[in-house]
């Protein structure tokens, strides 16, 4: 198992019980409680969690989320396609994440991404704010808050009026700050993929918000498990031809995908 893998287990861990042992992560996680100790050690360092005797318990607000958040469908697929679109970042990007579950986890492997290593991060000086890993543009509260406190990364936060049920700013606040920005690239979580409708959420006002970081970034990469291809929801974001990349896990049906790269979309499937 890599070191991002552990990582990312171990947060899932603790988003469940709200606290970690060490002795009882090593054998979840099938390492050695070194190993464990280590892993907690570097989180702890990048403010991820707090580090306790014998373990460590989570961190502020970062994982006190509705339980859509906590115990989301799909976990490791969406935890994969997150990997993926981290690594499809360049350094100094600005990104635009709408909110939902896998752009959480997209936030969260870009927070991993910008910890890099213990000499790496010895290395960088803190002082210098002009040169950030990464600019994030997010109307999600809950993605503000896990990163406000990541150092190599800069967050933009719209105005707007927070929905409870996704914690996403909506309203003529957030649309008047993301027309003053341009991205490098816009990821997009959705509830529907359809080959003819194209990109879909639930509600109205989320769709416009999103359909806008579409339209100020120069890629747009779309994150979604194989259960929303082919379902419809409400609201629409956008057509297909709006879209560069769609990120989503290994169950995606091999027909589905032959649509989708006929509508000159790269496909990965993770």
């Amino acid at each position: 198992m890599s070191k991002h893998d552990r990582w990312s287990k171990l947060l899932e861990l603790l988003a469940a019980e709200g606290r970690l042992d060490v002795d009882a992560a090593a054998v979840a996680l099938g390492v050695s409680p070194a190993t464990i100790r280590r892993d907690l050690d570097e989180l702890a360092e990048q403010q991820m969690l707090v580090r306790t005797r014998g373990g460590a318990v989570a961190h502020g607000v970062s994982y006190e989320l509705p339980l859509r958040y906590k115990s989301s469908r799909h976990a490791s697929e969406k935890q994969r396609i997150a990997a993926a679109v981290a690594e499809m970042i360049a350094d100094g990007d600005v990104v635009g994440l709408n909110g939902g579950t896998t752009t959480t986890e997209v936030a969260r492997a870009l927070a991993l991404r910008a910890g890099g290593s213990r000499s790496e991060r010895q290395r960088w000086d803190p002082a210098d704010a002009t040169s950030p890993l990464f600019t994030v543009v997010t109307n999600a509260l809950n993605i503000a808050g896990e990163l406000a406190v990541r150092p190599r990364v800069k967050i933009v936060v719209t105005g707007g009026v927070a929905r409870p049920q996704t914690y996403e700013l909506v309203g003529p606040l957030t649309v008047g700050v993301l027309n003053e920005v341009v991205l490098d690239v816009a990821v997009l979580g959705v509830d529907g993929v359809d080959p003819e409708l194209g990109l879909m959420t639930h509600q109205e006002d989320e769709a416009s918000i999103s359909r806008l970081f579409a339209e100020r970034a120069r890629r747009v990469i779309v994150v979604t498990d194989s259960s929303k291809m082919g379902r419809r929801a409400f609201a629409k974001i956008c057509k297909l031809d709006r879209v560069d990349v769609l990120v989503t896990d290994s169950a995606l049906p091999g027909e589905t995908a032959a649509r989708l790269t006929e509508a000159r979309i790269t496909v990965h499937a993770v």
